[in-house]
This record gives structure tokens, C-alpha cells and sequence, in this order.
């Protein structure tokens, strides 16, 4: 098992957000976690990632098997994690191919083809096309692929995505879930916190479901996208 989360609270100075999460991604699986806005989905990437705040309160993260969940950012990225931020964040002063050269990581346990600067570029050939423009002058777009390009330069094992989707022209989230979806069974373990429930649905092996900052559901697509009754009670669909 790549990632297991046991009893996780977590939270911020005003509110417990996660009441004793558990969850697991298994290796080279996708898992979207998916959940009304409010519900805890960023909370617990943020918690994942060792990004602070939140403050984890009690429970435990173990990533292959070993426990992280005390550990810095760069302890977690260091072991293999990888995140993809709500909002992009990519580093506006530099240049598209600084911002992927300044992260990049070479790991002893990477998957077999190593991300680099020309596989990158392959992947997202837009990013190849725009390679010495600075990240502030890329479109919402080209900024989404430029994080997800990013995290990936650090090779990780497994790679959080937190609402890739959001602010996206359709014609562009069709590229970009494409370029998700190429992921699968690339070796890489992914999960992916989305609103869009039908993009996170034909993304991912399997869903979770965040309602309160608990989970009270999880399952194949297919099961919820049958489920006319869990998609009302959970998502308002």
C-alpha cells in the first residue's frame, strides 16, 4: 500500500476540519476525492502534503509504510510525494523552463522513465512552445499544466492534485484531464481532490467521498455514477 491514513484530524486555530479520516492509495492506483466545497478536500491534500496550516491534531499518515506524519514539506517530498496546489502557484519571476529545472529530482526508487525536461515537454508540448516566457504571462491553462508539470520533475511515487480543474476553459480541461488520464498506469500513484464530479469520475480507479470532514463513502466510479440517491445526498446531483 503507497499511501495509508489512519484516524487523521486536523485543523485550524478556528474549526476541526477532518474528524478521523481514513483512506488509502494503493500503488499505480488514481483516486479521486470527491466532495461538496467546505467539505474537507483541500484540508486533508494540505495535511498529506505536510503543507501548514492545518494542524494535525491526532491519527496517522504512513507512506510506504513508513510514518509522516510529523514530518517538514520537503521530508514528504523528499520521500516520494508530490502536490499540485489549488491556485497553481507557480513561481511568476521565472521562466517556464526554471520553474521545472529549479524542483527537478532524481530518485534511487523513481518509476522506471524518469521525468525529464524533454519528457515534460513531450507531455505538454505547449509548455515546450513556451519554454523561455516567465510563468506570469502563461495563460490559466498553460499555468495549470506548468504545475502539474512541476511536481512531476521531482519524480514522485505519488502525486496530489488539489482541484486541477478549477478556472479552466473547457477546451483546456479537456487537455489537461487527458494529460491525467496519460498518467494511469505510468507507475505513478495519483490522488486527485475535485469538485467536478464527472471529470474525477472518468479519471479514477476509485472514489472517495469527503462529507464533513469525514468519509462516508468510497467505491468504484461506475457504483457512484449509478447511485442517484448517493449523488443527491453527497454532491446535491
Amino acid at each position: 500500500m503507497s499511501l495509508e491514513v489512519i484516524g487523521l484530524t486536523a485543523g485550524y486555530s478556528t474549526a476541526q476540519v477532518l474528524h478521523g479520516v481514513d483512506l488509502t492509495v494503493a500503488d499505480n492506483e488514481t483516486v479521486a476525492l470527491i466532495g461538496r466545497n467546505g467539505m474537507g478536500k483541500t484540508t486533508l491534500v494540505r495535511s498529506l502534503a505536510g503543507l501548514r496550516p492545518p494542524t494535525l491534531t491526532s491519527g496517522s499518515i504512513l507512506y510506504n509504510g513508513v510514518d509522516i506524519t510529523k514530518k517538514a514539506s520537503y521530508q514528504i517530498s523528499r520521500a516520494g510525494i508530490a502536490i499540485v496546489p489549488q491556485g497553481r502557484h507557480v513561481f511568476g519571476s521565472l521562466t517556464v523552463i526554471e520553474n521545472l529545472t529549479v524542483v527537478s529530482k532524481r530518485r534511487r526508487n523513481a518509476i522506471e522513465q524518469p521525468w525529464t525536461i524533454e519528457r515534460v515537454f513531450d507531455f505538454f508540448p505547449r509548455l515546450g512552445e513556451r519554454q523561455k516566457s516567465y510563468a506570469r504571462s502563461l495563460s490559466g491553462g498553460e499555468q495549470q499544466m506548468l504545475a502539474i508539470a512541476r511536481a512531476l520533475m521531482t519524480n514522485p511515487t505519488l502525486l496530489l492534485m488539489d482541484e486541477p480543474s478549477e478556472g479552466l476553459a473547457p477546451a483546456v480541461l479537456d487537455v489537461i484531464q487527458d494529460r491525467i488520464a496519460g498518467l494511469r498506469g505510468s507507475g505513478l500513484s495519483v490522488l486527485i481532490a475535485e469538485q467536478n464530479v464527472e471529470l474525477a469520475l472518468d479519471m479514477a480507479d476509485r472514489v472517495v467521498v469527503i462529507e464533513d470532514g469525514e468519509i462516508p463513502w468510497t467505491g468504484s466510479p461506475d457504483a457512484l455514477r449509478n447511485d442517484t440517491a448517493l449523488l443527491e445526498k453527497y454532491l446535491s446531483i
